[in-house]
């Protein structure tokens, strides 16, 4: 019996194949030297105060903030124009000697609840707190029916693998 031509050797890499992991290794070998790189162009802020203690409670109440523009950080992790303002704002607060609760306060009498980057839970953040895990839940609810409806399923209703094909005859 002869092997067709098209076909590779048991033990043997296809030329798509190989074509296909050298791609992938490249890839690879790209994304290693950017993330090698990136410490080297980061660099650590200057504190804007020289005042240390006035700069880690600046820190401290801006992590406790979310940044309005890009939701998943806090404003002292982030670097979008507002979170910095809001930072500034945070600052000058403490400078003039306002007190923590009252700059929480006044942040979430300007932008809301979903400021603080651990809201309280009360009627008004009821979404905020249980709508992921909701939202989930009727995720894999879905799934699970879906899954169990096709393995009910005869096997004719689904498309065979290419296996199961019959071999095609050449025109």
């Amino acid at each position: 019996m002869q092997a067709d031509p098209g076909t590779p050797r048991r033990g043997t890499i296809g030329p798509s194949l190989a074509q296909g992991l050298r791609m992938a290794l490249a890839g690879l070998a790209a994304a290693a030297a950017m993330l090698a790189a990136a410490p080297a162009t980061a660099s650590e802020a200057a504190p804007a105060t020289a005042d240390p203690a006035l700069e880690a409670r600046v820190m401290k109440v801006s992590s406790e903030l979310r940044c309005l523009v890009c939701q998943n950080e806090t404003i002292a992790a982030s670097h979008a124009d507002l979170a910095v303002d809001l930072r500034n704002q945070v600052r000058e607060m403490l400078r003039a000697g306002k007190s923590e609760r009252e700059v929480y306060d006044y942040m979430t009498a300007r932008y809301g609840d979903f400021v603080l980057y651990r809201p309280p839970l009360k009627s008004t953040t009821v979404p905020l707190w249980f709508g992921p895990p909701i939202l989930l839940g009727v995720g894999l609810l879905a799934l699970w029916l879906l899954l169990r409806h096709r393995s009910k399923l005869p096997p004719e209703r689904f498309e065979p693998d290419e296996a199961e094909l019959p071999p095609k005859s050449p025109p």
